[in-house]
């Protein structure tokens, strides 16, 4: 399903195929039409604001894949737990933190999966690979519940059960948050954290995830915006202050691509956290993030913001200072990617029915 031919797209068109968008609600609205016409979006991010019902849902995505010239990965972040955004549609899910096994964590990846596909998505931002010891468990981070397993070997058997499940129904999963979080002492949704942890700790325990699972087909990986100041890790910005993760090519590009060997999709958390914003206007993060190698830039919330990086990345091409080839190096990755997603099954709102039942059972099991 991907098909894209960079011969026939302009440099407004390309530029959009590196945003993974929100959108404001849960119609295709004038709004919503006139966004994605401007913008041309590589990508779509449902929230909660966007999912009333399960006909909907599927009606709002088929509109939004109708609507665009270049076919849109659809996505949300459907782990379990507090983020949870198909609450309203089947009985809440348990979070990743309450599995005790690679098949617990098996069966919720198969309910997920087959969810996300009858409703017509084809990945999930998900699953979060921080490895959340015991040293780390009472941080607060806003990650307590939500990563798979109590060590960094269990978090990779879970994780690979839970993502052969997603493969299975056609949902390509995404590996989060690169390098590591867990350590953090702060949410990066509020303030950029400076973790304390060493290059060594970061390399045996936070990386081993990613060492492990990275080669897997159609796994994308979600950067982290995080600062690492024990680790000799990071470039420093203008001001002399280390950069974002995210915003970091020794991150993206010598630490993921050249040293982890990853050739697929690098996609950077949200923009629009406060971990970005309260440091770096959208246009001038954007522009970092590309520089940095980041394939697709998550801005989720508002509009403006979009309008925003769209067109600063835009000028920025066409001034020279990102060059189109670095451009079409990111939209090949996007295209291969899109072509491993297969078109949705049609929607039977029973089958929704009997996933309730699983989820049912799921949770009396792990109670």
């Amino acid at each position: 399903m991907g098909g894209i031919d960079l011969t026939e797209l302009s440099v407004e068109e390309k530029v959009g195929q590196l945003l993974f968008i929100g959108i404001p609600g849960p119609e295709l609205d004038a709004a919503t039409v006139e966004l994605l016409d401007a913008v041309h979006p590589g990508g779509i991010c449902l929230f909660a604001r966007n999912i009333k019902t399960a006909e909907q849902t599927r009606t709002l995505l088929e509109g939004i894949k109708g609507s665009l010239k270049v076919v849109p990965l659809l996505s949300l972040d459907q782990e379990g737990g507090r983020v949870d955004r198909l609450r309203r549609l089947i009985t809440p899910m348990p979070a990743a933190g309450q599995l005790r096994t690679a098949e617990d964590a098996r069966e919720l990846g198969a309910i997920i999966g087959e969810a996300l596909s009858l409703l017509g998505f084809n990945m999930n931002f998900a699953p979060v690979v921080d490895v959340i010891d015991a040293s780390r468990r009472d941080l607060i981070n806003g990650l307590q519940t939500r990563g798979l397993g109590i060590t960094k070997e269990e978090v990779v058997e879970f994780a690979d059960a839970f993502l052969d499940s997603l493969s299975e129904h056609g949902i390509s999963g995404c590996l989060k948050h690169f390098p590591g979080l867990a350590s953090a002492r702060i949410d990066s949704h509020e303030e950029l954290p400076a973790i304390p942890t060493k290059r060594q700790e970061l390399n045996s325990i936070d990386l081993y995830p990613y060492q492990k699972l990275i080669n897997r087909n159609g796994v994308s990986v979600m950067i982290a915006h995080a600062t690492y100041p024990n680790a000799d890790l990071q470039e420093k910005d203008a001001n002399g202050n280390l950069l974002p993760s995210s915003l970091d090519p020794r991150i993206v590009t010598s630490l993921l691509r050249d040293e982890l060997n990853f050739t697929g999709l690098a996609i950077t958390d949200d923009l629009e956290m406060g971990a970005i914003v309260r440091h770096y206007g959208i246009g001038e993060a954007s522009k970092l993030a590309v520089h940095a190698g980041e394939d697709m830039l998550a801005i989720c919330a508002n509009a403006g913001a979009l309008y925003e990086a769209h067109s600063a990345l835009t000028k920025a091409v066409e001034s020279g200072d990102i060059s189109e080839a670095r451009l079409d190096e990111s939209i090949r990755r996007i295209a291969d990617l899109k072509e491993m997603v297969p078109e949705a099954p049609e929607f039977h709102a029973d089958r929704l029915a009997e996933i309730d039942e699983r989820i049912k059972k799921l949770n009396q099991h792990l109670n």
